[in-house]
């Protein structure tokens, strides 16, 4: 009785060993015909990733000209014309000359002739931290997304070359003698995907090198205008709280 219910047991695990390889084989076949909607799907997702990239690229270039001036030059002739009504105390004249201005110095300087009451030293600190926030935490945000695209890219590419070479390793499981034309797409897809990724990660870092280099030409301009025109200020405040005084 013993050995009749272990003969039994035994007979039980084989079948069902044999119903889990059957059942193996024909996970690994579904999976297979599946490759070619899985490389759709990568492709689609590298458009995606490469428009967002794009975009995010022409976005931050022109925030950054919008915000700085061509040249020094035509910085220095900005302020240069600010100058006059400031020297007069006329300060809704330098505020209506700066106003609808989208650069940074026009609308920093905007900004410190709106809260001249606090004071030279807190003006200059609020206007500090205003720029950080409002100008350069803006480029942050979307440079990170730029980072992402980069590392996003390649790694779809690879996602693509393993999907491809599973797919490949599938037909050849399920053949003994596989048509190499067979294997072409799945080839075709692992190489494909990974190329595109590159192509789309490699001009985005090159366009990052450039995008940094800009933005740090936008905070010396900046700088450089704002030390002007913090300069021209602190006289002006100094002159009316004097005036002030003596009336």
């Amino acid at each position: 009785m013993c050995w009749s219910n272990r003969f039994g047991w035994v007979l039980h695990v084989a079948r069902h060993h044999r119903f889990l390889a059957n059942k193996a084989k024909g996970i690994r076949v579904d999976f297979s015909s599946l490759t070619d909607l899985a490389g759709l799907a990568i492709y689609g997702a590298q458009a995606v990733v490469a428009l967002w990239g794009a975009y995010c690229v022409i976005l931050v270039w022109r925030r950054v000209g919008e915000k700085r001036f061509a040249t020094e030059e035509a910085q220095n002739e900005f302020l240069s014309r600010l100058q006059a009504p400031l020297k007069r105390q006329d300060f809704a004249a330098a505020s209506q000359m700066l106003e609808g201005d989208p650069r940074a110095v026009a609308q920093l300087a905007r900004l410190a002739i709106h809260h001249r009451g606090m004071g030279y030293t807190k003006v200059r600190q609020m206007v500090l931290d205003r720029f950080q926030s409002d100008v350069l935490a803006d480029l942050d945000h979307r440079l990170v997304w730029i980072n992402t695209v980069i590392k996003s890219a390649p790694m779809l590419g690879l996602l693509g070359t393993v999907a491809g070479m599973m797919g490949a390793f599938g037909k050849l499981a399920g053949k003994q003698n596989v048509n190499p034309d067979v294997l072409a797409g799945d080839i075709s897809l692992a190489l494909v995907t990974t190329a595109i990724g590159l192509a789309i990660a490699i001009p985005l870092i090159l366009c990052m090198a450039s995008i940094n280099v800009r933005i740090q030409k936008m905070e010396d301009l900046v700088a450089a205008g704002m030390s002007q025109f913090f300069e021209l200020f602190r006289g002006v405040l100094a002159k009316s709280s004097a005036d002030e005084g003596g009336a």
